[in-house]
């Protein structure tokens, strides 16, 4: 009987370790690869005159508008349904979109060969997680934020400013304000150590004159004696 018992557990640890690992997709990175050459994956949308295909956002929110299904708590799985289907299987006759729409980008071609199932599936199900309302309106938010700072300020997240200083605290470098005011009589000076490197900053020779420009203005409009 022990023997018996060993040899099923042998077998069940060999055919455990036979089975395949399963696969796991970054979908977001495959939403970028797969996707982006004709729609604009951005949140907010952006919209362009010579756009091949609608912005993924709006192609989100259409689907799951128009998913048909009784229970509510169904719809996001007939939103990816459709979507497998339509990828593999588009024409104009199951399209959401309405005339206007499909006069303007055509009908998508198929992407047989191009995507697998699995891949669809994994694209299908970030689309719907990332492309929401409670998203978009979280990332209005912020870009709202971003348009209104001054746009040396903004310069300086972009360019990563903050992972090395702050505006009243020393970091890795001065702080901003000790800079405008070491610098308050000669903005040049700041300027030329922006654009070409000082120490362990690295320089910024990208940045154009007026880009510069506000920039420094920006980190002189924070001098406190």
């Amino acid at each position: 009987m022990l023997k018996s018992t060993c040899v099923f557990a042998l077998v069940l640890l060999l055919s455990a370790c036979a089975e395949k690992p399963v696969k796991r997709y970054d979908a977001k990175q495959l939403l970028v690869d797969k996707c982006a050459s004709c729609h604009n994956l951005d949140l907010p949308p952006k919209t362009y005159e010579d756009e091949k295909a609608p912005p993924m956002i709006a192609v989100a929110f259409h689907i799951k508008s128009f998913a048909q299904t009784q229970d509510e708590s169904q719809r996001i799985l007939k939103a990816r349904a459709f979507v497998k289907d339509y990828v593999m299987n588009p024409s104009a006759s199951k399209s959401f979109c309405d005339k206007e729409s499909l006069a303007s980008y055509g009908v998508m071609p198929s992407q047989k060969g191009k995507l697998t199932e699995d891949e669809l599936d994994a694209i299908s199900a970030y689309m719907f997680e990332r492309y929401t309302q409670e998203n978009l309106t979280k990332e209005q938010a912020i870009q709202n934020r971003l348009n209104a700072m001054p746009k040396g300020q903004l310069l300086a997240i972009k360019n990563n400013c903050l992972s090395c200083h702050r505006v009243e605290m020393k970091l890795v470098g001065p702080s901003f304000n000790s800079m405008a005011m070491k610098y308050r009589n000669s903005p040049e000076t700041l300027k030329n150590k922006i654009r070409n490197g000082v120490g362990y900053m690295p320089a910024f020779k990208k940045l154009s004159d007026e880009e510069l420009e506000e920039m420094s203005k920006f980190i002189f409009s924070t001098a406190k004696p």
